[in-house]
């Protein structure tokens, strides 16, 4: 660009954001613009160069607008730049002295801040710090107000976060209420979720069925949400995008404040927050899905991607069956002769020299499949018709489970503190021998960077099984859960992934034995939320006897 052109072009800053709603009309983009504008021609200039930063914080300089502002003056693009006042660059109090006292007069450019009534081609301002130290000043009071009265709120039950997808503000209250369109997808992620799809799959049927992404939803109804994405397309759904939506308690109905937190006002990084400073409030909101359902696909979430038959078929137990003998997961393969028929078998078996496990434990998929078929008809019976005593059976088995789960850690904690105490009564110790002359400056040295180093590793050790101890007693896990699970499948004729996924944990497998001359396997099926589950033998229950031709001639027996 030409001087005599640059001579003559000014650039004009203009900024709003959310703290400066409260300064009234006068600082709206457009009121700035106009002003700027007219000032910017009374004083010359013919080339306006206009750079927008709307709605975002002052005490950040790195904005869009005014980053490329910054970019054009390295290259000679302007000689002055106008705002409406300091502020408007920024409420920080270093960055814009820097600015305004090092980057300007370096590039040999004019400054002028309207209402401050600041103009650097009629000489330096002595005013100028003391309005960046105010302005700073300004946004710090800002955010302990803020802060103040997001505590109040938050403690209060009030939503501090924008709703999330499916959701919409309450317009008569301050709660949210279900956008049933934007509810439905996800409500199909979930269930698609439950029949075994991945999220990339999920994904792709979303995109393949042209569904607005989330961003682009809102977008479409006129809602405003923050994102820093790159636009890529209507329909452009990817795992991450799936992912956050399944890990969203959210859609259980429930509040959660307090989940991230910035260290300072000027950094506006949100950090997670630790477990004890996250309030939850539960059914807060009318749910979109269950809790049962919701609380499955956690305890699924970051399992073994499930395989596929030779015909892309998913199988709905892949990642379900593990080895009761070594605890190894189960494979998952077909027949090479016919490859209609698939089975299992232990991952553990047959490892050359890393062999773990002395039996295959095979398993075909169709005795499987009738099997669990068979029990879950047992237990839905068992529910139906002995209400009361599956009830009673359901929460003795939760709480029993949950009893011995935490017993165990309680007394693994309960070492870990007494070691650390130990700890500290050796290192007085060795701190008075140490000033006794006993032992030398090396020596203590020496030992109480050991006991440090297991002071620190024991601290970790007791954070972790802390917070495993507070999430088992914290688990919402009852009778009623899971007894609304089992009801919705009373009339059950085949099995589907959804069925599977949502009533069962893992399915352990024995190794087939000869019993009275009969081959008989046996398997022990682990139900969500509460364990193993022994069925009474009572009238209304039928037995569960499955028979099959499986290989070599041979016969496999169930019986429960």
């Amino acid at each position: 660009m030409k001087s005599k052109t640059r001579d003559k072009t000014a650039s004009l800053y203009l900024r709003l954001s959310r703290d400066d709603n409260l300064e009234g009309e006068s600082y709206s983009i457009s009121n700035q613009k106009k002003l700027l504008t007219k000032v910017a021609k009374e004083k010359g200039y013919t080339n306006l160069l206009i750079y927008i930063d709307d709605g975002i914080s002052s005490v950040t300089m790195n904005r869009p607008g005014y980053t490329g502002m910054i970019e054009d003056f390295e290259n000679n693009k302007s000689s002055a730049l106008f705002v409406k006042d300091l502020s408007r660059i920024g409420r920080n109090y270093i960055e814009v002295g820097k600015l305004t006292e090092e980057f300007l007069p370096d590039h040999d450019i004019r400054l002028v801040a309207v209402s401050d009534g600041i103009d650097s081609q009629e000489g330096e301002s002595e005013f100028a710090p003391i309005k960046n130290l105010f302005n700073e000043w300004y946004a710090r009071d800002i955010s302990k107000k803020r802060r103040i009265s997001n505590k109040i709120k938050g403690n209060s039950g009030e939503p501090l976060s924008l709703p999330p997808y499916g959701y919409i503000k309450d317009p008569d209250g301050k709660g949210w209420i279900i956008d049933e369109e934007a509810a439905g997808v996800v409500r199909k992620i979930f269930d698609m979720s439950m029949e075994g799809y991945g999220t990339s799959q999920i994904a792709d049927v979303l995109e393949d069925k042209k569904i607005l992404t989330p961003i682009e939803y809102c977008k479409s109804r006129g809602i405003k949400k923050p994102s820093n994405k790159q636009k890529v397309g209507l329909y452009c759904w990817n795992s991450s995008t799936v992912n956050k939506i399944l890990g969203t308690q959210e859609y259980c109905g429930d509040i959660i404040n307090f989940k991230t937190y910035s260290k300072s006002y000027k950094n506006k990084k949100r950090y997670a927050n630790n477990p004890e400073n996250i309030v939850v409030f539960k059914d807060a909101n009318p749910a979109i899905i269950e809790r049962a359902v919701f609380e499955k696909i956690q305890s699924k979430r970051g399992k073994t991607r499930k395989r596929k038959t030779a015909t892309g078929e998913k199988n709905m137990f892949s990642g379900l069956l593990v080895c009761a003998d070594c605890g190894s997961n189960m494979g998952y393969h077909f027949n090479q002769v016919n490859h209609e028929i698939t089975y299992f078998n232990c991952t553990g078996y047959n490892k050359g020299k890393r062999k773990i496990c002395n039996s295959t434990h095979y398993i075909r998929t169709d005795f499987l499949e009738q099997v669990v078929l068979g029990e879950i008809k047992r237990l839905t019976k068992f529910a139906q018709k002995y209400e009361d005593e599956f009830a009673e059976q359901v929460m003795g088995a939760t709480i029993k489970n949950l009893e011995e789960e935490v017993s165990l850690k309680e007394k693994e904690l309960n070492k870990l503190k007494a070691r650390d105490k130990e700890i500290d009564v050796l290192y007085e110790k060795i701190y008075e021998d140490n000033a006794l002359g006993k032992i030398n400056d090396d020596r203590f040295a020496k030992l109480s960077s050991k006991y440090d180093e297991e002071q620190k590793e024991i601290s970790d050790k007791i954070k972790v099984l802390t917070d495993e101890i507070s999430e088992k007693k914290s688990k919402t896990v009852t009778a009623d859960m899971f007894l609304d699970a089992v009801r919705k499948y009373t009339r059950i004729k085949k099995l589907t992934p959804q069925i599977v996924n949502e009533l069962i944990e893992k399915i352990e497998v024995y190794q087939s034995e000869k019993i009275d001359g009969k081959t008989v396997q046996r398997l022990r099926i682990h139900y969500n939320c509460i364990g193993t589950m022994e069925i009474p033998r009572l009238k209304q229950i039928p037995d569960n006897q499955v028979k099959i031709h499986t290989r070599q001639g041979v016969d496999i027996e169930y019986y429960a």
